[in-house]
């Protein structure tokens, strides 16, 4: 289970990839108005922690 607290940018990323997991990192930055560098980063430490385990169709 994460151990960790999700601010606002982080549960934005986890609502956009929920509604479409095969969008590019450029866009779901664009969507959550952040640059694609920390957005990938962030979507990686999300994964890590266990909070995206997977992209499904």
């Amino acid at each position: 289970m994460p151990a960790t607290r999700l601010d606002p940018i982080d549960r934005m990323i986890l609502a956009e990839l929920q509604a479409d997991g095969r969008m590019t990192n450029v866009e779901l930055a664009r969507r959550v108005g952040i640059s694609a560098p920390p957005c990938l980063r962030r979507v990686r430490t999300l994964e890590e922690q266990g909070y995206v385990r997977g992209y499904h169709a």
